[in-house]
């Protein structure tokens, strides 16, 4: 759900001093709800925190977004009532990666998001799994739509068969269009219609001992256990500031390989100051990169994020994980 902003006129702020996570559960939907709230205060009194004066998100409702809906063609969520989150999990793929079987909850999980701001306009920020095969005339109905493809790259080790992950963005006063846009770009795809939801499965995982150990509160469901964290700063991109989560959420995704362990997929937000000590403690911890970049073309501050990879203890991988995560200026998300 991530795309973005960089004007090169306006200087980039000083990173925000990073804070040890907590580890006390009871403080963590706390912590999160009040960073969201202050990030919206902020953005609401100082536009983008600094940066010159941005339009700001507003507050809807899911009645909000029946049109985009019906335009995608399938339903969505509202996610702290600031943004339309709509998910295309590729069923259809059967991915191999390191000898594991992917799951669309590990790292399948297309999706786009839509949020309305108080200039009237509406943008459009995407991850979209495509194939090899259906790369090239995705990215020219893309063009043709007008919409941005602002990151190409993978998320995962030697999978079989090529996969890439797209992040798109697009903005207008016309989010009927900018939806109606990306389902022309989808239908050049093989991404499959939704299906209906199945009632979640119990995980063979410890999913307690992964939230204790990332000191945060995971959410389980498309055969994975999900612990998100969002970034403190407000953040501009495409000239808007962003909904706090949006576009710089850290997710870590455990998929169950049996007897309590299993295989990790997770993507870190990071500045630049943050980025080396980062993927150091993630190599002392044994964790594999797979890779650095960006998601956007115009955030500011300027965010790099690293997809990572490992196998072992499900419990084991998420304390591997925990110092990379407290090096960086995050809190856990909240629904």
């Amino acid at each position: 759900m991530k795309t973005e902003d960089a004007n090169p006129g306006n200087p980039v702020p000083p990173a925000v001093p990073r804070r040890p996570l907590l580890a006390a559960a009871g403080l963590i939907p706390v912590l999160a709800g009040l960073a969201g709230d202050a990030a919206m205060r902020s953005a609401a009194a100082h536009g983008s925190g600094g940066m010159g004066s941005a339009p700001n998100p507003v507050t809807t409702s899911e009645a909000d977004w029946g049109d985009i809906a019906r335009a995608l063609g399938r339903p969505g969520n509202l996610i702290r009532r600031t943004y339309h989150h709509t998910p295309f999990p590729r069923h259809d793929l059967h991915v191999v990666s390191r000898g594991v079987t992917i799951t669309p909850g590990l790292a399948l999980g297309s999706h786009a998001s839509f949020a309305r701001y108080d200039d009237g306009s509406t943008l459009m920020m995407g991850d979209l799994v495509v194939t090899g095969d259906e790369l090239p005339a995705f990215t020219d109905a893309l063009q043709a739509q007008g919409i941005a493809l602002t990151a190409l790259h993978k998320h995962l080790p030697e999978q079989s068969p090529d996969v890439w992950w797209t992040h798109v963005c697009a903005h207008g006063h016309d989010a009927v269009a900018l939806a109606c846009g990306l389902r022309t770009a989808l239908d050049r795809t093989g991404t499959p219609a939704p299906r209906p939801p199945e009632p979640p499965r119990p995980l063979d995982l410890d999913t307690a001992g992964i939230d204790a150990a990332l000191g945060a509160t995971g959410n389980s469901g498309e055969d994975v256990h999900t612990c998100v964290f969002v970034r403190r700063e407000t953040i501009v991109d495409e000239g808007h500031v962003l909904p706090p989560g949006l576009g710089a959420t850290s997710a870590f995704n455990f998929q169950p390989l049996g007897g309590g362990r299993a295989v990790l997929s997770g993507d870190l937000a990071m500045v630049a100051t943050e980025v080396q000590e980062v993927l150091a403690v993630l190599r002392r911890g044994g964790i594999e990169l797979v890779e650095l970049h960006n998601h956007g073309l115009t955030d500011e501050p300027r965010l790099f994020f690293t997809h990572i990879w490992a196998q072992g203890d499900a419990v084991d991988l998420a304390r591997s994980v925990r110092p990379a995560v407290a090096a960086t200026n995050v809190v856990p998300a909240t629904t």
